[in-house]
């Protein structure tokens, strides 16, 4: 063309310049346009040429390999020119024309390239790191593999030639790294390793002036994945940091630690083992310098993980609760409604699997009661206590929990009530409904005597100490207890000896007794209530040795004391003829019992009775009643008391059929003496009832009276029945 144009150019040289000048000029513009359009297009690649532009657009990897060998040259040449305008230029191509091109085979020969150029400019490469970085790293995004292949290949090669140069971009190596390893293709993951393993070194040679401000953040984004590779990544890179001298990685602890937690959960063993090393290797520094972690902020999360349904996760919290607790002292007191939350709930756990998560439970419980009870330190520790949210979680777990777990709760209420008694009390009205509806109720007799302790521990704070008998607080608590027998029967009848005997141990009981007495005295409604209490009182009272001393006291009722608490618990027992005749026989008024058994002959004889009538006779044999067996032969007071008692214990035979209990108590009389021979003899001066100053003609007329209320009910339930 351009021959033609030349030649075009001789032909016109004779024609009239005006015309010749016209032609020329057309024919130069319209080569000099073409010269400039081609002059472009080769321009546009410069200073590449354009067979390595064809090469590195080739779409085999040889080809592509020799241009980018080439590019390498002619870097390294312009590099000892210094040159950099030109290499500059070189970076724009490989970046706009390759790198970013739709064409993948362009990607990976610019790719190639782009790594050429960071090994030719070496130590350089840190003035072109983020025109070179940046086009790579778009790359690792990229929908075709192999793309993503050379350009993670590519940036390995960046990396190792600037290494240090490369830490301004750390975050987004960092979040292209997390994504490679998770990257369906193999060849992808085992590259990104290789990166990965150099970016560590870097950082680990860099650490003084590595950014771990800018590093938390990266890695609390990423520590909530569920991919197990994902996973694997986040914690070698925390453990490597860790292991560094120079960086603190345990204050960063508090915001990485529930995703560190929720690592533990994953199913491959390998990420279990080195979550489990990290957390051995974070709390062996805590305890070496527990100033230098921010426990609060950690106790928090562990509350929380320590609720987790996974084993693991549940045993590795409360166990970092426990060493806290101990680093800590009374100031982890802050956060005991929480930990109780935690641990309580574990102290039920009955499985082998879970054993060590309950001991472990355990010995933050035992430890955290210590601290209350830590003598020099106690009052500043309870400074710590908030008793308010402590006693919200305690009431909660007293209902509808395991048995371990209320009995620890229990426990705790009543250790509370011992050290803290003053703070305790405004909680007092609130646990009373619980403890006497929830705990009295429970299966468990653990939980039972347990809760009385309680509830007893809570009445005898709030009883002034002395020797009156106006104690309220008794009152309103029996008057309680009273309503829930009465409320349930069958719960009486299965709980109340246990519950009755329990309170006799730890609190007055004599008060217990007078004061049961007086509200049962009350009671005109039910009355089979109240002689089902009657008969359960009584029976504790005969054979419980731990009132020993109340039956002491009701021997001698010549004692003004005993006196009246004999005449308080007659009218009571009055509800129940047997238990009379039990408490008579007791309080050695043998001339009494003689004249309530006659009185037997006018009251109706049920099966109930003869049922009691039969357990009498079996206590009678007891240690119990060895004075009355010795007093049916003594020779005191003139005879009167043995042969009073000799004449109640033959009506007593009068009345029971031939049975086991009749034929012991006419075995036990062949061995008394006939006193029916002298019965002139008796005076009524000689016997215990006239040494003392009851009224029993009186206390004879109201049995009479509550026997008669008795009768009158039953006829009452019967004509009901009949209709």
């Amino acid at each position: 063309g351009l021959l033609c144009v030349a030649l075009g150019g001789r032909e016109d040289i004779n024609k009239p310049p005006h015309i010749r000048t016209s032609t020329a000029a057309d024919k130069s513009r319209s080569i000099s346009h073409f010269l400039e359009a081609e002059d472009k297009m080769e321009n546009a690649f410069a200073p590449i040429s354009e067979a390595c532009v064809k090469a590195l657009s080739d779409k085999t990897y040889d080809k592509r390999k020799v241009a980018a060998l080439e590019i390498e040259k002619m870097v390294t040449d312009f590099k000892m020119k210094k040159n950099m305008t030109q290499i500059k230029r070189i970076i724009d191509v490989l970046s706009r024309d390759f790198v970013r091109s739709n064409d993948a085979n362009k990607k990976k020969g610019g790719l190639i390239a782009l790594a050429a150029t960071s090994i030719a400019l070496g130590k350089d490469t840190e003035k072109f790191i983020e025109d070179i970085v940046n086009p790579i790293m778009n790359c690792l995004i990229d929908n075709d593999n192999r793309v993503r292949f050379f350009a993670s290949e590519s940036l390995y090669n960046v990396v190792k030639v600037a290494r240090g140069a490369v830490l301004p971009f750390f975050p987004s190596v960092f979040n292209a790294l997390s994504r490679l390893v998770t990257d369906p293709d193999q060849t992808i993951k085992n590259g990104s390793e290789i990166l990965d393993r150099l970016l560590k070194d870097i950082v680990i040679e860099s650490s003084q002036t590595f950014d771990l401000d800018a590093f938390i953040p990266l890695v609390r984004e990423r520590i909530m994945v569920k991919s197990s590779f994902a996973r694997q990544f986040i914690i070698s890179w925390i453990s490597v940091l860790n292991a560094v001298p120079e960086i603190n990685m345990v204050v960063f602890l508090p915001e990485i630690l529930h995703g560190l937690f929720q690592i533990l959960e994953d199913p491959l063993p390998e990420i279990q083992r080195m979550c489990e090393s990290l957390l051995a290797q974070f709390l062996k520094i805590i305890k070496l310098d527990p100033s230098a972690a921010d426990i609060p902020t950690m106790t928090n999360v562990l509350i929380v993980q320590a609720q987790s349904s996974n084993p693991l996760i549940q045993f590795y919290a409360i166990t970092w609760i426990k060493e806290f607790v101990q680093l800590s002292g009374g100031e982890i007191l802050c956060f005991a409604s929480g930990i109780f939350t935690a641990i309580l709930p574990c102290l039920a756990f009955e499985s082998d699997a879970k054993k060590n998560i309950k001991d472990c439970a355990n010995a933050v419980n035992l430890h955290l009661l210590e601290l209350i009870s830590s003598g020099e330190d106690k009052q500043k520790n309870l400074s710590y206590l908030d008793l308010n949210s402590v006693m919200e979680v305690l009431r909660q777990y007293l209902v509808h929990s395991p048995v371990p777990t209320k009995i620890a709760v229990l426990k705790w209420v009543h250790h509370l009530f011992t050290e803290v008694h003053d703070e305790m009390s405004e909680h007092a009205n609130k646990l009373f409904p619980v403890l006497l509806r929830d705990c009295l109720s429970d299966s468990s007799d653990e939980v039972v005597l347990q809760a009385i302790v309680v509830l007893a521990e809570i009445v005898n704070s709030a009883t002034v100490k002395g020797n009156d008998f106006d104690q309220t607080q008794y009152r309103q608590f029996l008057v309680e207890l009273l309503n829930l027998f009465s409320e349930n029967n069958t719960f009486l009848e299965k709980r109340g000896t246990l519950i009755i005997r329990q309170l006799c141990r730890l609190l007055n009981a004599e008060y217990i007794y007078r004061t049961f007495a007086e509200i049962l005295l009350e009671e005109r409604i039910n009355l089979k209530i109240a002689s089902t209490m009657v008969r359960t009182l009584n029976m504790i009272l005969l054979t419980t040795s731990d009132l020993f001393d109340l039956r002491n006291m009701l021997h001698d009722i010549r004692n003004e004391k005993s006196a009246s608490l004999f005449e308080c618990l007659y009218k009571c027992w009055a509800h129940c003829p047997v238990s009379t005749l039990s408490l008579c026989l007791l309080a050695q008024c043998y001339q009494h019992v003689s004249e309530i058994v006659t009185l037997f002959a006018d009251i109706e004889i049920t099966v109930d009775f003869l049922v009691e009538i039969d357990k009498m006779v079996q206590l009678i044999e007891s240690p119990i009643f060895a004075s009355l067996r010795l007093a049916l032969i003594s020779h005191s007071n003139d005879n009167a008391d043995a042969q009073h008692l000799s004449r109640a214990l033959y009506g007593i035979l009068m009345l029971l059929p031939q049975t086991e209990a009749f034929h012991l108590l006419n075995n036990r009389l062949k061995c008394v003496p006939n006193y029916w021979s002298q019965p002139n003899k008796i005076s009524s001066k000689s016997t215990n009832e006239s040494q003392c100053n009851i009224k029993f003609d009186e206390l004879f007329t109201y049995f009479k009276y509550v026997q008669d209320l008795h009768h009158q009910k039953r006829v009452e339930k019967r004509k009901k029945n009949q209709f």
